[in-house]
């Protein structure tokens, strides 16, 4: 961790980062990650798939936002502490037709101005 790291500008990397997730906008969403970048999704249990590379993740948002296409992160609690953001979240969407959500925490890391590590974890 880089306590010498401007919260302020990791604050506005994670939030740039979550309007284009909630765009769907793949480009915007590698736009804001790291060329070495590592995602560790919440599925499949118990401990998740884990993405290294641009191209890896973007591959994954690809088919995510395709089979998700009312998908939505709302942020319950931002934490930020230097290069680190923890964000407390819900997310919702549309499931067999009716409305469903699932609450979760992501750990980030922000290098240079871009997400270096999103760490998804889930309740239940």
């Amino acid at each position: 961790m880089d306590p010498n790291t401007n919260p302020d500008s990791t604050m506005a990397v994670i939030e740039r980062f979550n309007e284009a997730f909630n765009r769907h906008d793949v480009d915007g969403v590698m736009n804001m990650m790291t060329d070495d970048c590592l995602f560790e999704n919440t599925h499949p249990p118990p401990d998740g798939a884990r993405l290294v590379g641009a191209t890896e993740v973007r591959v994954y948002w690809q088919k995510f936002f395709a089979n998700n296409r009312d998908a939505r992160f709302e942020s319950e609690e931002i934490i930020v502490s230097g290069d680190r953001c923890v964000v407390r979240w819900i997310y919702r969407k549309t499931k067999d037709g009716k409305p469903w959500h699932l609450r979760g925490v992501d750990v980030f890391r922000v290098r240079d101005g871009k997400v270096a590590e999103k760490l998804s974890y889930v309740k239940g």
